[in-house]
């Protein structure tokens, strides 16, 4: 079974962290990549760039508006992900927990689910 999981960081914890602390996280995060991916676990992982490159999009009643920026209420934004395979929800958090950013964030882990194909098309009722 396929799992995301989200790496969730707050700026200031990031910034406040020295150069050399910040290429031992790079080192030890690329090594448990490796690691990972050696035991078949790694599908695909990548950090996200800084928060302000981000635009949240919503299309609603046909019109669409933007957003700079994520758009949450939190101090902690989306930092990245590993997508990783996991025989189980508890071998899945296993692995998660020991993702070395975790130390300074949070990792959400969900599974992925696919979208059931259907013969016929969704008929959609109009409010009266």
């Amino acid at each position: 079974m396929k799992y995301l999981c989200q790496v969730w960081l707050d700026e200031q914890v990031m910034a406040a962290l020295s150069p050399l602390e910040q290429r031992e996280l790079d080192r030890q995060s690329l090594a448990y990549d490796r690691e990972l991916a050696e035991r078949g676990h790694l599908l695909l992982a990548s950090p996200l760039a800084s928060p302000d490159t981000a635009l949240t999009l919503r299309v609603r009643q046909g019109q669409l508006t933007t957003t700079d920026g994520p758009f949450t209420e939190s101090r902690e934004h989306l930092g990245g992900f590993l997508l990783i395979e996991a025989r189980d929800f508890a071998e899945a958090t296993q692995l998660a927990s020991q993702v070395p950013i975790a130390r300074y964030g949070s990792i959400e882990v969900r599974a992925l689910c696919d979208i059931p194909e259907h013969d016929e098309p969704a008929m959609v009722e109009e409010a009266s």
